[in-house]
């Protein structure tokens, strides 16, 4: 599975409603088991953005496909990153020449 890390701000709408967002992550959470992703953390920051999440998920396609259906409810924007841990980033260095 890969890791991604997602950095979301809330629009007008989702700060409006800002009371619930502690109940849209629990929907989120719901929603990610169904389309085959796993939670494995969301935040909520102080600085430029207003939440930090890191999920797991098979493959790009299906990362991006929760992230559009998690989008269209209009609470965030988010900026998604494919993330790496130790181990893979080792195995990528072990790739370099020389």
């Amino acid at each position: 599975m890969a890791l991604y890390t997602v950095l979301a701000n809330f629009t007008d709408q989702g700060i409006r409603n800002v009371r619930e967002t502690t109940h849209r992550a629990e929907a989120v959470e719901a929603a990610a088991r169904k389309a085959g992703v796993t939670v494995k953390s969301i935040v909520w920051t102080l600085g430029a953005y207003d939440l930090v999440c890191q999920f797991e998920a098979p493959d790009d396609a299906t990362i991006t496909a929760f992230g559009l259906a998690i989008g269209m409810q209009g609470n965030v924007r988010t900026q998604s990153m494919r993330s790496y841990t130790r181990d893979e980033m080792n195995a990528i260095l072990a790739r370099l020449p020389g």
